[in-house]
């Protein structure tokens, strides 16, 4: 397969902070990604762990802006187009490449279940079509256990063959390491990034570009580590402290505890705020999830921290 130089490493799924009144607070996610940036870490802004299905494409776009504006490097953002809505998916992939994001990571359109290959591929082709821009990069966003719309091997096959240049990766969340490791067999030379650090290790062996992972946004450091060394001698126990972490965080909501943890070891306990459906964690959670990173003696070095006033 001849594909142009593709993107790889960790990338974060960026959480999005909210003010007061709900709305995207910038000028925290701006500070969030520099740290990420910081740390090795690359930036897929609008991810599921961003709430991105709860930020209309007005949102994105002016969140994007305020990036890039910021001088957050484009270059090192992945930013999630794909949406249910035809038009939203085409103006905020066209936008991300009018940006010069190094790609977009596309869902498919996941309110209709159940639906054919052939409909999804439609899908996909028409907002190659409508962008109509050669600097485009897509990567799939494979996450049935949300989206409950797979992405099939013969789909990526079809759009592979119709789209060469465009359709280049995938981010593959549906936590089957046998579907993952069937991805990498299948499409030599297609970059293939596991959906949590928990697979990255055998991802890396199997010829994987790295992983596109919630908890980068609270471990980015050590889960590049892996990343940076999987060919070293002591790869499996950098593995294992991964694996430690995500369990504690997977014992939890994913989102509200990122953001619980962030807000913690941050100083801004704003960071909380989350958009309805979801829900903040309790006070007994909060207290348990301070535990288990305390017996772990968790870190985020390098994080900004509130200055009181």
């Amino acid at each position: 397969m001849n594909q142009p130089k593709q993107l790889s490493g960790v990338f974060a799924p960026v959480i999005t902070p909210f003010d007061a009144d709900l709305r995207p607070d910038a000028a925290r996610l701006i500070r969030h990604c520099r740290w990420l940036l910081s740390q090795n870490c690359q930036l897929a802004v609008f991810g599921t762990n961003s709430e991105a299905n709860s930020l209309s494409t007005d949102e994105k776009i002016e969140l994007l802006d305020a990036l890039v504006e910021a001088e957050i490097d484009p270059a090192r953002m992945m930013p999630g187009t794909g949406a249910c809505a035809l038009t939203d998916s085409v103006r905020l992939t066209a936008h991300a490449v009018k940006r010069g994001c190094a790609g977009a990571l596309m869902l498919p359109p996941f309110y209709y279940k159940a639906v054919s290959d052939d409909g999804l591929f439609r899908s996909f082709a028409e907002v190659i079509e409508r962008v109509g821009d050669a600097r485009l990069r897509i990567y799939l966003y494979h996450i049935p256990p949300i989206a409950q719309v797979p992405i099939s091997h013969d789909l990526i096959e079809r759009l592979i063959a119709a789209y060469p240049d465009t359709v280049v990766g995938i981010k593959d969340s549906s936590g089957d390491w046998a579907n993952t490791e069937g991805m990498l067999k299948r499409f030599p030379g297609f970059t293939v990034f596991a959906g949590s650090e928990s697979f990255l290790l055998r991802t890396m062996r199997g010829g994987g570009a790295g992983c596109i992972s919630a908890t980068a946004n609270i471990n980015p450091a050590a889960i590049h580590k892996v990343f940076a060394e999987w060919q070293s001698p002591g790869a499996e126990d950098l593995q294992a402290g991964l694996d430690t972490l995500r369990g504690i965080m997977q014992a939890f909501p994913m989102i509200p505890a990122l953001k619980e943890t962030l807000a913690q070891f941050a100083g801004d306990p704003d960071w909380r705020r989350l958009r309805p459906p979801l829900d903040e964690l309790t006070e007994d959670q909060r207290r348990a999830l301070t535990a288990a990173l305390s017996a772990q003696n968790f870190a985020m070095p390098g994080l900004p921290v509130l200055q009181e006033a």
